[in-house]
């Protein structure tokens, strides 16, 4: 099973990239395709939409922050 999940980036400052990764992964581990990046901090967001549509529409599964931040941006509902 497919998870839409953050993966930190940047270590005082963190910095989060989504990512499409395998459920069985690690949360640093290898991603299957980076779908996008947030910044909490400068509360900046982009998002590939095309490339989060295709894996949702494949059965993937966002995580719940993840499921916030697609909301907040239009793709969720």
């Amino acid at each position: 099973m497919v998870k839409l999940r953050l993966k930190r980036c940047g270590r005082k400052q963190p910095v989060y990239r989504i990512v499409a990764i395998d459920v069985r992964s690690r949360r640093e581990g290898r991603d299957l395709r980076k779908v996008g990046f947030y910044d909490p901090i400068n509360n900046q967001t982009y998002l590939n939409i095309p490339a989060i549509l295709f894996f949702l529409e494949k059965g993937a599964q966002p995580t719940g922050t993840v499921y916030d931040i697609l909301k907040k941006a239009g793709v969720c509902f």
